[in-house]
Formats: structure tokens, sequence, C-alpha cells
């Protein structure tokens, strides 16, 4: 299945980009439609499934919305707030490998 680094935020339950937010390993099966993080299985929002227009994702166990993206160098992840997420343990020398300029895991072409 393809890992990828993510940003990821917790929308549900708080004001705009002002959730929780990480940067952490994300697994996605093959399809792209479903996703593992800390433990939580999230599934893409498609069509007008699910109400909170500011996720693409939610956590199918308790509907909580969250907001999955490629990390920016420039740490604006989120569009509104610049809060600073908590990076992972397991991703932080590839993160800060990729703030210094290095491609991260799987996305060397792009």
């Amino acid at each position: 299945m393809p890992e990828r680094i993510m940003f990821v935020q917790l929308k549900t339950g708080y004001d705009t980009d002002a959730g929780p937010c990480w940067i952490g390993r994300v697994t996605f099966t093959k399809t792209w439609r479903t996703a593992d993080f800390h433990g939580r299985t999230l599934r893409r929002v498609t069509g007008t499934a699910y109400a909170n227009f500011d996720a693409n994702f939610y956590d199918v166990e308790t509907n909580e919305g969250y907001w999955l993206s490629g990390p920016k160098r420039d740490r604006t992840d989120s569009r509104y707030r610049h809060q600073t997420p908590v990076v992972d343990d397991d991703v932080r020398a590839e993160y800060d490998a990729f703030l210094a300029g290095a491609p991260l895991p799987g996305r060397e072409r792009g």
C-alpha cells in the first residue's frame, strides 16, 4: 500500500483551520480512497456524502472530518491560521530533509 508523509488536520469541532494538526505517515489503499492515520480509518469525501466542505476525508467510525494534503516547505499548510503541526517521531528526519530541499519519499518525481 502506498505511504506518504502528509499534513493532517482535524476539522470537526473547531473553527476554520483551528483544529489540531500533524505531519505524519499516512498509508493509502491502492485506490487512494481510504487512508490509515494514527490507527484511524479515513475515507475520502465524495460528492455530497459529507456536509463539511472543509474536509476531504472523514473517520469511518466517528464521522469526524479531516483535511489531508502534502506538506508545504514554507509551512503554510493550513489556509487561514498558521499553527505548528506536531511532527511524528517516525517521519521527523524525512520531514526535516524535505524542509531543507529534498523530495518527500514517494514523491521524487513530483
